[in-house]
């Protein structure tokens, strides 16, 4: 009996180690990863990665590419969001609250204690509607993702979103208008308690006064009845077209991702004229591990191949966690591939900006979503030494710092004389 369970043991163990391994390709798009991830490691911690069949998993490497906090409709704060990121194992944090970049800042803040990183992102809420289909009209997300300085011409961009937001207010009134017709009265005063100060209340702040109310008895019976798509209390606001909406992302150094493709009433054709537009990605990946179809859809219009937990934090079984879905190592190296380029141009032409132009707004543009930990109280800079120095801090490989010039650029920034007072940053 002890030799069966011995050899059952051992048999076990080979099935494992069979999972685990890795190809020559993956090993190589890990370094890639790994490399980016972690800035320039030292190549004696890579080594290990570039030999074939390796022991190590391809998905040791969690990127969580799809995330909310309460400054949209989540229930974290973004300092908690990361902290539980990191207690998930994951290295990296894209940070995508619906139509608003306000959290990133304090996201940044918490990642530096952590050592994550953080894409700095966007869920646009937008409108999708076939030509010569007007009564074919249904709701699109695009997500969108920015490198280590954020968006170029971010005014453009949050001018769209703030827009966006602002429909939100009437968008949420004309939901509790015809829940008073279905005989649920909801009080706005009640929404906008639940949103929070300043945000724009969404379909979920909604949802939650209905449960508060005694009007259902959770959030998935007030969406599934109620609240989906195209559902009796539900509505739209002031979104942009979709195909507008990936042209924006294009436009301001962004890559541009169609999320939750499984909720569209028509993906293919979304797809194709999203593609057209200049889409980048596509969500594929779910924590069910379910990918039937949108996998050869994303591989028909070349488009990478992405994935995240959408998570919110509302708890229950009905929601997957951070960290939940493992994307294949090719798949992020895929989304790095084509995402680095377009980040390295738009950092390049922030920083060229504000060393044409050494204004308080283009100042602000650098500080926003630098890898850095602000602390209290200003500095006068009387040149731009000071800037040129924190420019150092970038989280940038030395591949991108060539692909960008930062040393020729870093001799511009220090040669602009400027008296802004600016928030200090270490």
């Amino acid at each position: 009996m002890v030799n069966n369970k011995s050899n059952m043991s051992k048999t076990k163990k080979k099935k494992n180690s069979k999972k685990k391994k890795m190809t020559v390709e993956q090993a190589v798009a890990l370094k890639y990863v790994h490399e980016w991830v972690y800035v320039d490691s030292p190549a004696s911690q890579l080594d290990d990665f570039l030999i074939p069949n390796t022991q190590k998993s391809p998905e040791n490497m969690l990127f969580e590419m799809h995330s909310h906090t309460i400054c949209s409709d989540g229930f974290f704060s973004p300092s908690a969001l990361v902290k539980r990121a990191h207690m998930n194992g994951v290295k990296v944090l894209a940070l995508t609250d619906h139509d608003t970049m306000a959290g990133i800042p304090e996201a940044l803040d918490a990642a530096h204690k952590y050592g994550i990183r953080i894409i700095p992102g966007v869920e646009i809420s937008t409108i999708f509607s076939p030509r010569g289909e007007s009564g074919n009209k249904e709701p699109v997300h695009i997500l969108a993702y920015y490198g280590s300085c954020g968006p170029a011409r971010i005014e453009e961009l949050d001018n769209c979103l703030a827009n966006i937001r602002d429909g939100r207010y009437l968008r949420a009134k004309n939901m509790l208008s015809k829940l008073k017709i279905l005989k649920m009265p909801i009080k706005w005063e009640h929404v906008t308690q639940i949103a929070g100060n300043g945000v724009a209340p969404g379909r979920l702040h909604v949802a939650r006064a209905m449960v508060e109310a005694g009007h259902v008895e959770n959030l998935k019976q007030a969406f599934n009845r109620y609240l989906y798509d195209g559902g009796p209390a539900y509505a739209t606001g002031s979104e942009p077209l979709a195909e507008e909406a990936v042209d924006l992302i294009c436009r301001t150094g962004g890559v541009a991702a169609l999320a939750h493709p499984w909720a569209l009433k028509n993906p293919v054709a979304v797809i194709r004229s999203l593609k057209a537009a200049g889409l980048h990605a596509m969500e594929v990946y779910r924590s069910d591990g379910k990918v039937a179809g949108f996998n050869d859809l994303a591989d028909t219009y070349e488009l990478a191949k992405l994935g995240g937990s959408d998570y919110h934090g509302r708890g229950g079984n009905d929601e997957s966690d951070l960290g939940s879905v493992n994307l294949p190592i090719l798949s992020i190296r895929e989304f790095l591939r084509v995402g680095r380029p377009i980040w390295c141009k738009a950092t390049k032409d922030i920083l060229q900006s504000f060393a044409e132009e050494p204004s308080h707004s283009n100042i602000e543009k650098i500080m926003k979503f630098l890898r850095t930990r602000k602390i209290n109280g200003n500095m006068s800079l009387d040149c731009g030494k000071d800037i040129a120095d924190i420019c150092q801090s970038l989280w940038l490989t030395s591949e991108e710092k060539q692909a960008i010039e930062l040393d020729s650029l870093i001799v511009k920034l220090s040669e602009v004389v400027t008296t802004q007072e600016i928030p200090r940053y270490l």
